[in-house]
Order: structure tokens, then C-alpha cells, then sequence
């Protein structure tokens, strides 16, 4: 028989007040200390701990110590046998949604195929994914010297697609530093999944998924030794870490504005193994960085936890100046700069189909990274609004064999090539703002994000060159072929955070609208009516619920 509501009301109240009675009873029950007894129980172990440090030897510690020290709790110091050790970690779970879109971006035959585009068909299904999940272990095994370990057993992921981006390539399928360099074929010549083969070299996304395989990335993310306290103002790290290039490359994942980093500044987030001065002056104002680094591998290829392929070494140099900071009225303004500036490559001829030896099989190049940045966070009745600009460009070469566009031609001898990003972020924090104590606890914690990111990260084979005779011959070896026709994606990202707990806790919503760059007709010696790119529909959603500690 269903309860009446004065019934349920009139239980709720009793229990109530039997719960308030029984705590007041527990309180009475409790034995009082005064003040005096307390006093005088503290004065005593004093007395204790003092006659026991008189026979302790010097150097060694007291049995009440390590007593005392041995306690369990919230924030108790964790127990090591050297040195204090503190873990931390990151865990980033995503799910996104694609816009769906069975076609990819690049014509596979454009010349006997005429709009026989790529497949898209695994690159755009929903997922669950883990982006992250860190756990870092910091030793201050001395007053001057740190030590840091940091693993993330999520990227060792190589079956998800690339975001903002859908369509691209990606550093072991870890989702840092993609592009999209056409179509790479399974060896046979047959079309599959819309796509027709030509050499092997690597996997695509789809091969990856429909056969479960794909070359597993590092776990080791950092492994490094920090010397502090020495020289005034300055510290030094040697191992394997993140080189400091850029304002948002170099920010710790679980400070991210957005869900992911914009397109150029990936590029930033990759490890490397070298050694670092670090200068700060001026309450933190004014910082540089100066390091040397392996820079192994070609472009776009992961350069953390490898042997180097050459003698030569990259050097990066970065700084910012805080003009402004953290003034009540005014607000906050950081500008800054970074370059890495190396050689790679070693030994091979330019043909290495021709002519293989053991070697990288690329002749030397110059690579180099650049970035520059602004921000400005105002404060006065506007406080709470943030923006900031980055711009990147990238110059670089491929290996040979690595890029494949058209009807399976290999590019045998690149040529170098640059490319250029920027993104512009801005976003409004309720928290920090003078709104803060009109709006309703649950609003509160709300932060309204946007951000316009541009990209060249799309290669195509020269299309002023190409014509169906040269394609006829399987491999370009004409110095035509060397050139890379290089398009951009555009995003447009609107969002919103949302700190349960500041960037312990938080929820991010990201809706992505993406454009890739298409020419209306192809140029050069065969005028197609046909295009050999074309924009996908692959706007998304992301969802990624983050805690840190």
C-alpha cells in the first residue's frame, strides 16, 4: 500500500531527530581534556623526544621520529628509502563523434579514375577513446638535484584518427604532428577500401583497424634529471623531455584550453632526448631557454626515446617577456618566441630504389621549428576574458618512399618543403570574472571558449607537372616529382570548460567545424575537368572528462 506523504514527512523527522539525539550523546559520553591537561601531556613528549634525541648518535634518527613520521592519512608524506617522492598522474577520457563521410580527401587516380576518391570509412566512426594517462614520479633526492619519470601506456594507441582533423596521418597513431600525404597502397595495385595500392610504406588508418596491427609508440614519455639551487637563477635538465618551443606546446596536457592543441603547436608536444638551461629573472617575468637535442628522424616522425641518425645535433632557443603581470587593474601580458634550428639526415644517394646502401637514404637538410606568441588576460571589469595568438612554421623534408598521392606514385627524392600554422583562442571565465558571486554555484564554474585553427598540413605530388604518361611509369623520378603541393585545414572550434575541481577536475565540450582547402580545377600540362581533392565532411564533437593529481 502506497505510504501517505504526512507519514513519509513525519518518519523523515523522526529519524532525524533520533540521529541529532545520538550524537548528542556521543558528545556527552566523550571524556573532556581542559586546557591545562593538554598542555601539560604536550610538555611531556617534548620532554620524551628530547631525552631520546640526547642518546640518539648524530646523523640517526629517533625512534619517535620514524614513529611519528609513520602515520597514515590525507597528505602524509609518502615514505621512500631516499630522497621524497611524489606521484602524480593524468587520466583524459574521451568520446567524439564524426560527421560521417565515405570519401577521403585525396583522389587515388585522378587521371583514368576521375572522382574515385579514398576511403574515409573507419577514420570517421564514434569512439571512446583514452587520450591520456600519465603517471609521473618525482624524486627530490637532494636539495639541488630532482629526478622525473613520466609514463603514458595511452600512447601506444596507433588505430584512432587524428582530431581536429579526421583525415590525417599521425605520429604512430598518438595524434601529435599529423598530416596527410595523399594515400599510402598495399603493394598489390588493386584498389582497396576505395583506395589503389602502389608501394608499401606503413600503414594507413584503415589497414590499421580492419587488421588490428600497427607499431606500437613509446610509453616512456620523460625521463630526466633536474640540478636547481647551484647557479643563481638558473636550473638545468638533462634527459629525455619536452624541448620548450611555443607557448601551447610546451604547456602541460592538463592545462589545455580545448580538448586537444591546435594543429602546429602538436608538433611542439613531442619528447626528445638532449639537455637544457633554463634562466628566469624578475619574479618570473623574463625566462629562456637554451638546449641541444638528437632531432632523430624525418619529418613528422617521432623523435623521443631513439638512437639519433646523425652526428649533428638541434639546437632550440626560446623566451618570454611579461610586461604586464598579474596586475589588478590592468591584467596580464606574455609575448615570446622559440626556435629549434638542426641538421638531418646522413648518407644514401637521392634514389635509394636505385642505388640502396645502409643508411637514413636522405640527403642532410636543414629542419627547423619556429613559433611566436601573444596573450593578453586583462583584469578591471573585464576581467575573466583571455586571449592569445600563436603562429608556427615547420620546414623539413620527407624520407624517400614515404609520400604516396595519385595512382601510386612514390615520392622517391622530396624536396624540402615549409609550412605554416597559427590559431587565435579567446574564452570568458566565470569563476575570475566580477560575475562570479551573481551567478548560481553550478554556473560558476563555466568557461566559454573559441578558437580559429589554420594548418598546412595536406600534400599532394606536383599538379603542374603530373600527366598520365609520367603516372604510367609507377615511380616519378623526374626532378618535377621532388616538388609537394601543400594545402591547409582550417578549424573552427566552440566550446566550453567546466572545473569541478580547477584543472584536477574538469569537463570539456568541443565542437570542431573542419574545411580541408580544395583548388577548383587542377593547373599545369593536363587540364582535368576533375578535382584531385576535395573537403570531407568531417566535423565533430569531443567530449573529455580529465582528472589530475
Amino acid at each position: 500500500m502506497p505510504l501517505n506523504r504526512g507519514w513519509v514527512w513525519g518518519l523523515a523527522l523522526v529519524s532525524l531527530l533520533a540521529v541529532s539525539s545520538f550524537v548528542r550523546a556521543a558528545e556527552a559520553a566523550k571524556p573532556q581534556v581542559t586546557d591545562a591537561e593538554y598542555k601539560a601531556l604536550k610538555t611531556e613528549v617534548e620532554e620524551l623526544r628530547k631525552r631520546v634525541s640526547m642518546t640518539t648518535p648524530v646523523g640517526q634518527r629517533s625512534a619517535v621520529d620514524d614513529t611519528l613520521d609513520r602515520k597514515y592519512g590525507p597528505n602524509a608524506a609518502v615514505v621512500t628509502r631516499q630522497g621524497r617522492l611524489t606521484i602524480g598522474g593524468l587520466i583524459q577520457v574521451w568520446y567524439y563523434s564524426i560527421q560521417n563521410d565515405n570519401h577521403g580527401w585525396v583522389n587515388d587516380d585522378r587521371f583514368t579514375q576521375p572522382n574515385q576518391f579514398g576511403s574515409n570509412e573507419v577514420s570517421d566512426n564514434d569512439s571512446f577513446r583514452i587520450r591520456r594517462a600519465e603517471i609521473k614520479f618525482t624524486m627530490d633526492i637532494h636539495e639541488n638535484v630532482t629526478a622525473v619519470v613520466m609514463i603514458d601506456p595511452a600512447r601506444e594507441a596507433t588505430s584512432f584518427p587524428s582530431l581536429q582533423q579526421n583525415t590525417s596521418n599521425v605520429i604512430s597513431g598518438d595524434g601529435v604532428a599529423f598530416f596527410n600525404g595523399g594515400f599510402q597502397g598495399n603493394g598489390t595495385g588493386q584498389i582497396v577500401d576505395g583506395i589503389r595500392g602502389g608501394l608499401q610504406i606503413g600503414n594507413t588508418n584503415n589497414d590499421t583497424v580492419r587488421t588490428g596491427g600497427g607499431q606500437a609508440n613509446r610509453m616512456l614519455q620523460d625521463a630526466y634529471i633536474n640540478v636547481h639551487g647551484v647557479l643563481p637563477h638558473h636550473d638545468s635538465t638533462i634527459g629525455q623531455f619536452r624541448r620548450r618551443l611555443g607557448e601551447e606546446g610546451s604547456r602541460d596536457s592538463s592545462q589545455l584550453d580545448f580538448v586537444e592543441r591546435s594543429m602546429i603547436t602538436q608538433l611542439a608536444d613531442m619528447r626528445d632526448l638532449g639537455s637544457e638551461l633554463h634562466g628566469t629573472w624578475w619574479d618570473d617575468r623574463f625566462q629562456y631557454w637554451l638546449g641541444v637535442f638528437d632531432g632523430a628522424g624525418t619529418a613528422f616522425q617521432q623523435r623521443q626515446n631513439r638512437s639519433d641518425d646523425n652526428d649533428e645535433k638541434d639546437w632550440v632557443g626560446s623566451f618570454l617577456v611579461r610586461p604586464l603581470w598579474k596586475n589588478e587593474t590592468w591584467g596580464s601580458i606574455e609575448v615570446g618566441a622559440s626556435i629549434m634550428h638542426g641538421l638531418g639526415g646522413e648518407a644514401g644517394g637521392h634514389y635509394p630504389f636505385n642505388r640502396p646502401v645502409d643508411g637514413l637514404n636522405r640527403p642532410s637538410t636543414v629542419h627547423q621549428l619556429l613559433y611566436a606568441w601573444a596573450s593578453y588576460m586583462p583584469g578591471g571589469p573585464v576581467k575573466g576574458w583571455w586571449i592569445r595568438g600563436e603562429w608556427g612554421q615547420y620546414r623539413d623534408r620527407f624520407a624517400p618512399g614515404e609520400v604516396i598521392t595519385g595512382n601510386g606514385i612514390v615520392t622517391v627524392d622530396p624536396a624540402p618543403f615549409t609550412v605554416d600554422g597559427w590559431h587565435v583562442d579567446t574564452g570568458y571565465k566565470l569563476s575570475d570574472s566580477i560575475f562570479k558571486d551573481k551567478v548560481g554555484k553550478w554556473v560558476r564554474p563555466m568557461e566559454f571558449v573559441f578558437r580559429y585553427d589554420c594548418m598546412q598540413n595536406l600534400f599532394y605530388h606536383n599538379l603542374g607537372a603530373a600527366d598520365s604518361s609520367t603516372v604510367a611509369a609507377g615511380l616519378f623520378l623526374a626532378n618535377d616529382n621532388r616538388k609537394l603541393d601543400v594545402f591547409h585545414t582550417t578549424v573552427w572550434t566552440a566550446g566550453m570548460n567546466y572545473y569541478i575541481h580547477g584543472n584536477n577536475a574538469k569537463l570539456q565540450l568541443n565542437y570542431n567545424i573542419v574545411q580541408e582547402e580544395h583548388p577548383s580545377k587542377v593547373v599545369g600540362a593536363n587540364q582535368n575537368q576533375w578535382r584531385p581533392v576535395r573537403s570531407v565532411d568531417n566535423s565533430n564533437f569531443v567530449i573529455n572528462f580529465q582528472v589530475a593529481w
